[in-house]
């Protein structure tokens, strides 16, 4: 009895020990399911951010698009100022031609007829200048919309692994509450048996208790047993002598 009651008392300050460290691996899951929890709001956060990003560069790379079909038109548009220098240009010289024959009459138109040649000049090359810089524009534009096509693939991408990540999170909160319900079935359990070995060790001490007064009782029975054995032996002596 007295060895049950040691050993119960080890067992039960091991349960206390086990007991202490469940309700810490409790508690420590408890906040790892919070930060999980945080981390999947995160993660769907930046999630409707890709997808935002994603909505923002179709609507710009349409834009962009817009603006190269604009800068295209204005190269026809210069096309067509071009044609109408270059005729000038040659109506100018006919004038001046005609002028020429006119003699003394035609000097004044002659005149005009410079001034207009000299304005379809600085026409043309006004055009051709615009023209350049349309063609860059339109050079810029189509690498502006190259660009922003890649950085809308790139979201993309950020968008599939996100959703990935999402669906990670999500599965690896279900197992952390798994863990957690099953470590809080854990703590319970081991209060329960914290319980039952103070129970044990409660009967082992009332069983010394016992074994003590049925020690005692048998000295007591065994000091009777011999003070009757000598009542007997000295009976027996009288009898022999009589």
């Amino acid at each position: 009895a007295d060895r049950t009651s040691e050993r119960a008392t080890t067992v039960a300050g091991a349960a206390e020990q086990t007991a202490t460290n469940v309700e810490t691996v409790a508690s420590a899951t408890e906040e790892l399911a919070s930060s999980i929890q945080e981390i999947a709001r995160q993660v769907e956060q930046a999630k409707a951010v890709a997808h935002d990003a994603v909505a923002e560069a179709r609507h710009t790379t349409e834009m962009v698009q817009a603006l190269d079909q604009a800068a295209g038109r204005i190269s026809e548009v210069l096309g067509l100022i071009a044609d109408v220098a270059d005729q000038t240009n040659l109506l100018a010289l006919n004038a001046t031609i005609e002028a020429a024959r006119a003699g003394d009459a035609g000097k004044g138109f002659a005149v005009v007829a410079s001034e207009v040649k000299a304005l379809a000049g600085q026409t043309a090359k006004a055009t051709e200048e615009i023209g350049q810089h349309i063609g860059q524009v339109q050079s810029n534009t189509k690498a502006t919309v190259t660009a922003i096509e890649r950085f809308a693939e790139t979201v993309t991408r950020i968008d599939e692994v996100s959703a990935a990540v999402a669906a990670a999170v999500e599965q690896q909160n279900a197992a952390i509450g798994e863990v957690s319900r099953n470590t809080a079935e854990a703590a319970r359990g081991t209060e329960e048996v914290s319980r039952s070995i103070n129970d044990v060790t409660a009967a082992a001490t009332e069983s010394s208790g016992a074994a003590g007064e049925v020690l005692e009782a048998a000295g007591n029975l065994s000091q009777r047993a011999a003070e009757l054995r000598d009542a007997v032996q000295a009976f027996l002596e009288r009898v022999r002598d009589a």
